[in-house]
């Protein structure tokens, strides 16, 4: 499911495969692009037959791969993966955006053991690298191996298994064009765009592993294409000297221990990580890992005992940092299988620390306590729910060791604004419940402090400049109404990130001068925007998708458009494969959009802007929505009924079609006519 054809190809030559006989054009190309075979005597040192070599390589491979999507053997069986889709390329590209996956390596063959398999494996992890598997060496893949012993392979883990054969490695490479193109703004067939793009963004390597036959040297030219260079554990010859790549092209024979850190150097990657005294491997790349019931020792909270997370501020004489209590039973008190409440008190002092950041710090113990393997974390504040691995346990992990995590963490992410930190934990029902009692209180208020919180009572938004690492031009400016289309960032967070980092991605806009109150334009905000966006934005608009909408990178949640037939808009969420009313994809729709190009009748949003009150405002508000498909609808359902209560529309909400109702515009039309949607009576969007 992709709206970019045969990725590679449509990236560097333009051309959208959409029939076999499309694919024809191409092999001719590719036929003009190989090489004469050198002497054996005359070594030149140019890169160009290489270069052109490698791009034919992944052409016809691209073929290969697409046709088997069709005739077989299909490329998705058993562990084998295939391509990813353009919601995953759009979900995992908030990782690589934010730095939490500072890149990916390309793993081609297999170790010469499965413990040697494991080693690379969980150090690519540990530095939060994702692991892309292709190839094979003597009937060997590495994702066999890894697989063998117990390892979880898939995206969730970021070590996925594309498939068995060389040509597989096409769809590592896929997702790199495709990164550019959703991202980065990369027009299809502006090859030398996507070099640079590529070369300067996305942070990439080839781990060639095992023997490397002609087909394997011709991928390893492939990448080259790229700016992605090739290191081997094996004599095969090398290319030195700078030119397309950032540094080396092609390093050989490094050994296995030392082959992960040698890929890093030469690729230029700048790798931090935390180093937590637990006994268990730590790093966000473990966050998807997930612990099966029959893999669990102990459990706390679900649905089998009362949990709760609950972090505050506190006087400086009542934090003791690095302090670490347990308050009843611990792991090893429990037999096999079984529960334990739980209750996790997180104290905190800091001269900078405010009341506003005590949410966005507590919604970090979820991440943190992911990122031990073995450890499984689900909820937050009193819908917590904690699995400890079989594994974990044996390791030595204990309950204690969730303070270590907190303790570590939130020194290094929150440093700035914290100055101490102490850990309480509590394991026996009594506590628990008091414990429970308090936090409630607290959240109580928190929320209702959030909901008083709107655009007009504050005087400064807060630029997100994250997705500038794969869109140049976009900026997004969050308000307290208006979050980033990502969904991950509010006001809150960017208030406590500036805070963390005054020279982060998150800087204060001073709103300045109202230009225009209804649209959402405000003089200081233009000015920002302007000098972010590298002067490619003079204006934008916060409340309307018509006039001077914001920019979208690619990270959006959802899509909004205009369907002029109906007078009205429809949400699309990055989930829904299926063809929309608008008469496109999901994907396509997003290429129109993203890149930091400003699309009139477009824009990119979080699915809670959705139900926000300034939610195209402009341009009539709620009231145009006439088409979402049902997961979405059901998703956000309580808080869109709640805003259509607020509108005196309280049957708005089923008004609304889905693709049960409704396919086409037509179709479309003619549901909100015979339900007599609200927007039939609304002046023209156009």
């Amino acid at each position: 499911n992709t709206g970019y054809y045969l990725p590679i190809i449509y990236s560097m030559a333009g051309i959208a495969v959409e029939k076999l006989s499309d694919a024809e054009k191409v092999i001719e190309e590719s036929k003009k692009l190989l090489p004469q075979v050198p002497s054996d005597k005359l070594w030149l040192p140019y890169l160009g037959g290489t270069l052109d070599a490698g791009i034919a390589t992944l052409w016809a491979e691209e073929i290969i791969e697409v046709i088997k999507y069709v005739d077989g053997p299909s490329p998705v069986e058993g562990i084998w993966l295939g391509a990813a889709t353009d919601v995953i390329i759009r979900e995992r590209g908030i990782e690589f955006v934010d730095g939490t996956a500072p890149g990916f390596a390309a793993c081609v063959g297999a170790c010469k053991d499965n413990k040697t398999a494991v080693k690379i494996a969980r150090e690519l992890q540990e530095k939060n690298i994702y692991v892309f598997m292709t190839g094979s060496t003597d009937g060997k893949t590495m994702s066999e191996q890894l697989m063998d012993e117990g390892v979880e392979l898939g995206w969730d883990t970021r070590l996925v298994p594309f498939g068995r054969s060389i040509t597989a490695t096409i769809y590592a490479l896929g997702f790199a064009a495709r990164a550019a193109m959703s991202f980065g703004g990369v027009q299809p067939g502006d090859y030398r765009r996507m070099l640079i793009y590529n070369k300067d963004r996305v942070f990439a390597f080839v781990l060639a592993l095992g023997e490397v036959d002609e087909e394997k040297y011709a991928n390893a030219a492939g990448a080259i294409n790229f700016g992605f260079p090739t290191v081997a554990n094996t004599p095969i010859p090398e290319i030195l000297p700078r030119g397309v790549c950032t540094y080396e092209h092609v390093v050989s024979n490094i050994a296995d221990e030392e082959i992960v850190s040698k890929a890093i150097e030469i690729r230029g990657l700048k790798i931090t990580v935390d180093k937590v005294d637990i006994p268990v491997a730590f790093g966000a790349a473990f966050e998807g890992e997930r612990v099966r019931k029959e893999d669990t020792y102990i459990e706390f909270g679900g649905n089998r005992s009362e949990a709760v997370e609950f972090l505050h501020m506190a006087e400086s004489s009542e934090v003791e940092d690095g302090k670490i209590e347990v308050f009843g039973p611990e792991d090893d008190d429990v037999q096999v299988g079984g529960t334990l409440p739980l209750g996790i008190e997180v104290l905190v002092y800091g001269r900078k620390m405010q009341e506003d950041f005590e949410p966005v710090m507590e919604r970090q113990i979820h991440y943190f306590i992911n990122y031990a393997t073995g450890i499984f974390h689900m909820g937050q504040r009193d819908i917590s729910w904690i699995r400890f691995s079989k594994d974990a346990v044996k390791s030595g992990f204990k309950i204690r060791h969730l303070g270590t995590i907190l303790h570590a963490k939130m020194h290094s992410t929150f440093g700035n604004i914290m100055d101490k930190i102490q850990i309480k934990i509590y394991t026996n029902p009594e506590d628990v419940a008091i414990l429970k009692q308090k936090a409630k209180e607290v959240f109580r208020h928190r929320d209702e402090r959030l909901r008083s919180l709107v655009d007009e009572t504050v005087d400064t938004f807060y630029s997100c400049s994250l997705c500038q690492s794969f869109a140049p031009n976009h900026v997004c400016a969050i308000s307290p109404e208006r979050p980033g289309l990502c969904g991950a960032y509010n006001w809150l967070d960017c208030k406590a990130a500036f805070e963390i980092n005054p020279v982060g991605p998150n800087q204060p806009i001073k709103k300045g001068e109202v230009i225009d109150e209804k649209l959402g334009i405000w003089k200081g905000v233009n000015e920002f925007v302007y000098k972010a966006s590298h002067q490619k934005l003079e204006s934008f608009s916060a409340y309307s998708m018509m006039a001077d909408p914001m920019t979208s990178c690619g990270c959006f949640e959802v899509i909004v458009t205009i369907l002029p037939v109906t007078n009205g808009v429809m949400a699309v969420n990055r989930e829904f494969p299926d063809m929309t009313p608008c008469g496109m994809k999901f994907s396509t729709i997003a290429g129109m959009v993203g890149g930091g190009i400003q699309t009139p009748g477009f824009i990119g949003i979080s699915k809670y802007f959705i139900c926000s009150k300034k939610f195209i405002r402009a341009d009539g508000g709620l009231k145009r929505l006439v088409w979402m498909p049902k997961m979405l609808k059901e998703e956000i359902r309580e808080l869109l009924q709640e805003r259509a209560e607020e509108m005196d529309m309280p049957d708005f909400v089923d008004k609304i079609a889905t693709e049960e109702n409704a396919v086409t515009e037509e179709e479309v039309l003619k549901w909100i006519t015979d339900v007599s949607h609200p927007v039939l009576e609304m002046e023209p969007i156009m």
